[in-house]
């Protein structure tokens, strides 16, 4: 395209910040993307951003935020843009892709399963072989010796089988209680009119953590003090992560808080439920209910 189409897409997202009445600073809080980083873009100096995969993502960011199309955007202005093939590109959107993690997790489910099945099997021959090894001694002392040591043999035999039987019994019942009174459970610790601190407790040793929107919304995640992740949703779209055990908080950011959702370990959470009342006014650019920050202390 002409230097003037190159304008043309700085100019398309500068007009339409303005018209929402956002200032370069309302931008950067929103979408955490420097400032320094929107000013390039506005300015179509690619060159200054980290990478060429982040000159697309924030543009769409950019253009998601302002009420545009980015995915139209970027594809209207492509042939402008940084080639999308590079390998660090490719990289990036591998590890950014669910389906790409929900196979490695299917095969380390399977690797797990198979690790605790082994011992059980083992357990089970073991106790096989020496019911077996009890039988082949009982029969052989029928043949030499009397009915009475016989059926006294029978007796012993059926007793260790009954014993272990119920002991197995009852260490599976435990098991089972054990797990069905695991439930996460969410605490509200404090709250102010940007954000709140929860407290989880009962999660799983790693956390299954879910984020959907209703519409479209940027956030992030840190857990325990690193970004592990951050991108805009829309109403066909979601992301899923887990939690390490090691971690001890998870921080989360929205842009668009009332129309974000997130579930952990199967579990809502309803972050929303005592920051989304206040309402914006026309002169401001966010509210205290759009965007939030949400800390969540695991326990």
């Amino acid at each position: 395209m002409s230097d003037n189409s190159k304008v043309t897409l700085g100019k398309t997202l500068r007009d339409a910040r303005i018209a929402k009445g956002f200032t370069l600073d309302d931008l950067q809080q929103a979408t955490k993307i420097q400032k320094r980083y929107l000013i390039a873009i506005e300015d179509q100096n690619f060159d200054e951003l980290p990478g060429d995969f982040y000159v697309r993502a924030f543009i769409k960011q950019y253009a998601d935020m302002v009420d545009l199309d980015g995915a139209e955007l970027l594809k209207q202005f492509d042939s402008t843009l940084p080639s999308t093939q590079t390998q660090e590109y490719v990289d990036k959107v591998n590890e950014s892709n669910p389906e790409t993690r929900s196979q490695q997790r299917k095969v380390d489910d399977r690797y797990v399963q198979l690790r605790r099945t082994i011992p059980v099997i083992g357990i089970v021959i073991v106790v096989l072989v020496v019911l077996v090894g009890i039988w082949v001694a009982a029969a052989h002392n029928g043949h030499s010796g009397t009915k009475d040591n016989v059926d006294s043999s029978s007796v012993s035999v059926s007793g260790s089988s009954t014993k272990t039987s119920s002991s197995q019994s009852s260490s599976s019942k435990s098991s089972s209680k054990k797990k069905a009174a695991k439930t996460a459970t969410f605490k509200k610790l404090s709250s102010t009119t940007s954000g709140s601190t929860w407290e989880l407790k009962n999660a799983s040793s790693k956390p299954k953590v879910s984020l959907s929107a209703t519409s479209s919304a940027w956030m992030s995640v840190t857990i325990s003090g690193a970004t592990t992740w951050q991108g805009t949703l829309s109403t066909s779209t979601s992301h899923s992560l887990t939690i390490p055990s090691s971690a001890t908080s998870v921080t989360f950011k929205f842009g668009n808080a009332p129309a974000t959702k997130v579930k952990i370990d199967g579990k809502s959470f309803n972050f929303n439920s005592s920051t989304s009342t206040s309402s914006a006014s026309s002169s401001s650019t966010t509210t205290s209910s759009q965007v939030q920050t949400v800390t969540l202390e695991l326990k």
